[in-house]
């Protein structure tokens, strides 16, 4: 990949109050061969400003799994995904979707894999709503991120020195974060109706105790119902298909790194080389 590049590369504020150092040395790795312009969103709108007025940059996201699902959600409800190849350096708590997806989670291995890498064109399943989902969907959904802590962001020191800065603070953390769910309900047997292209996989008179779809990279996705069982465990039904539809009593589910929901239906469809991810040239 061409050194000449020009970047946009939009750091979360959720990284740059968590682990700046790492953002330090990720900005100084693409500075050194880039020409690049740096944005330092505090929420969610400005975020979406820096994206809209990229011009010809290649966006770089440095964040966690979170804000790479939030670029690549704003570029799809604008239909821009397919001609806009992104670029991540991880930096936070939740680095599990970027692993997946073949991203170094070192801020140098990953700075480096922005400049010298390959694109990698992926699918993703998009959902009735516009939402999107880059790694694996599960119903119902399941606590896999720990918290923030509030001490990450600013020294308790500077915090009590300058009473200003915890106000700050407190409206970054308010930006940063997506919007509180209700606690989701707890694990239990669901009754839902799950079809994949069309065919009834499993019906409302069946428990389930978990459905699971994943983009294959085929062009189609993975999905495997696990049934409630009662004695003997029972196995785990599998199918693959181009579009999968949940229906039933109120569920929420797990998007990669969201929780959504409570919903009565939803349907997925499997975009076929929908969005370009710049990876190490390795991979």
């Amino acid at each position: 990949m061409a050194t000449s590049d020009q970047l946009l590369v939009v750091i979360d504020p959720v990284a740059r109050h968590s682990d700046g150092e790492s953002v330090r040395i990720a900005k100084d790795v693409l500075s050194a061969r880039a020409a690049t312009k740096v944005c330092l969103p505090d929420g969610p709108e400005e975020f979406a400003r820096a994206l809209d007025r990229r011009g010809s940059r290649r966006p770089v996201v440095v964040g966690d799994d979170r804000a790479l699902l939030r670029a690549v959600t704003l570029l799809h409800r604008r239909r821009e995904l397919g001609t806009t190849a992104l670029s991540l350096v991880p930096v936070g708590a939740a680095l599990s979707l970027a692993r997946t997806l073949g991203v170094p989670t070192g801020a140098v291995a990953a700075a480096r894999a922005v400049l010298d890498g390959a694109e990698r064109r992926l699918d993703l399943l998009a959902d009735d709503s516009d939402g999107v989902v880059l790694g694996e969907l599960r119903i119902p959904s399941v606590p896999s991120v720990p918290p923030q802590r509030d001490g990450a962001h600013l020294g308790e020191e500077a915090a009590s020195a300058r009473p200003w800065l915890r106000v700050r603070q407190s409206l970054v953390r308010t930006l940063a974060r997506p919007p509180r769910l209700a606690s989701p309900p707890p694990d239990g047997p669901s009754r839902l109706r799950v079809e994949v292209d069309g065919v009834t996989l499993v019906d409302l008179d069946q428990p389930v105790a978990g459905v699971s779809v994943t983009p294959d990279s085929s062009g189609a996705a993975v999905v495997e119902v696990r049934p409630m069982s009662v004695g003997a465990e029972a196995s785990p039904l599998a199918a693959r298909g181009r579009t999968v539809t949940v229906s039933g009593a109120d569920f929420r589910y797990r998007a990669d790194a969201v929780v959504s929901g409570p919903v009565r239906s939803r349907t997925w469809t499997v975009w076929e080389g929908a969005w370009v991810l710049t990876v190490p040239a390795s991979s």
